[in-house]
């Protein structure tokens, strides 16, 4: 069941939302009709805030949010989730959730950074866990209060091979990518995605271009403004384009798509999965396994209590990755190396942030 905490509302209110949570149903319907145990209720409320982007981003919030209610399914907890429509929204949402008892509060996002800190601070016996974020704002080098988990993922590795692959695809020797914001969690997609294209052009003597570098739409909320992005890349001859900036990346599929002859590359999650409406134009998407992140942090937290070790999603443990290429764009011997390069990459014998 979700329940949801809308800023604004007061700690009386959000002990009702709590109490209105029902417990884990006891039987859950299979394919075959019949029914199975689902997993024992546990006295623990995981709870969750997003960005502005919302939980219906089609992006990270989204993917954060099914790792939530995967948890309430299988480990029989109770979940509370606060939306929020602005960064003023962060502080209430946290208090709200505070008020609420949940046991472990997860925010999803580096902007949500300094919110967190100040409540983690503020209530030291509550969990937090961030997503995209070390919660270092100080940048010591050391998380700034005690509770806090970092879940971090490190995406440039996997948009490395979706660099590589577009180059070794483009029709026009030209792609082109840009973020939301200039901050690390959207820049690291963009720097692993032109040194994807610089490697191939060092290993295939290409002459692939980059667009982009350096766009940024403002925001991960106005698609007009991705739309406006991507066809000022289309008409510099771009026929592959990776937005990383949550539904913003929505207009530059509508772009993508009216032109009917170039690629968009998704970010976070399989857009084939999550905007099926565009799944005819995703050349790939690099994943952030981000849901599977947050189950695998509630699991923790529930069965062997919590920790502040950080979560650090990659290549090598499958917390990043590419999903299916469009079908007839890329050959067998870019496939062939794409496996060599993730070997690479593992071994640390190719930097994903930089060619060699």
């Amino acid at each position: 069941m979700r329940n949801t905490i809308r800023f604004g509302a007061v700690a009386a209110a959000s002990a009702l939302v709590l109490a209105a949570c029902g417990t884990a149903p006891e039987e859950e319907s299979t394919a075959g009709g019949e029914t199975e145990a689902a997993a024992e209720s546990v006295d623990f409320t995981a709870c969750m805030v997003s960005d502005a982007g919302g939980f219906d981003d089609k992006s990270f919030n989204q993917s954060a949010y099914e790792g939530l209610t995967r948890a309430e399914s299988e480990l029989g907890i109770e979940i509370v989730t606060a939306e929020s429509n602005s960064e003023s929204d962060f502080g209430p949402n946290l208090e709200a959730q505070v008020a609420a008892g949940c046991d472990l509060i997860i925010t999803v996002g580096f902007l949500l950074s300094q919110a967190t800190v100040d409540s983690a601070l503020a209530n030291p016996d509550v969990h937090y866990a961030i997503i995209d974020d070390l919660a270092d704002n100080d940048f010591d080098g050391e998380i700034d209060a005690p509770n806090i988990k970092p879940i971090t993922f490190e995406t440039d590795e996997a948009a490395f091979l979706a660099g590589y692959a577009a180059a070794s695809a483009t029709q026009t020797g030209t792609v082109g990518t840009f973020g939301g914001l200039e901050i690390p969690s959207v820049t690291i997609f963009m720097e692993g995605y032109a040194a994807g294209v610089e490697y191939y052009n060092q290993e295939m003597e290409g002459d692939v271009q980059v667009l982009g570098l350096n766009s940024f739409s403002g925001g991960f909320d106005d698609q007009t403004q991705g739309q406006n992005i991507t066809q000022g890349f289309l008409d510099q001859g771009a026929d592959i384009v990776m937005p990383v900036a949550g539904p913003v990346g929505l207009g530059a599929a509508s772009a993508i798509q009216s032109a009917g002859n170039s690629w968009l590359v998704g970010v976070d999650s399989d857009w084939t999965e999550t905007a099926p409406e565009y799944s005819d134009i995703v050349f790939t998407s690099v994943l952030k396994n981000i849901a599977n992140a947050v189950f695998d942090t509630i699991d923790e937290t529930v069965n062997s209590g919590f920790s502040t070790d950080a979560y650090l999603g990659n290549l090598e443990n499958e917390g990043v990755g590419v999903s299916d290429f469009a079908e007839g764009t890329v050959g067998d011997d870019t496939l062939a190396a794409l496996d060599e390069i993730t070997a690479g990459i593992i071994a640390g014998d190719i930097e994903a942030s930089g060619a060699e």
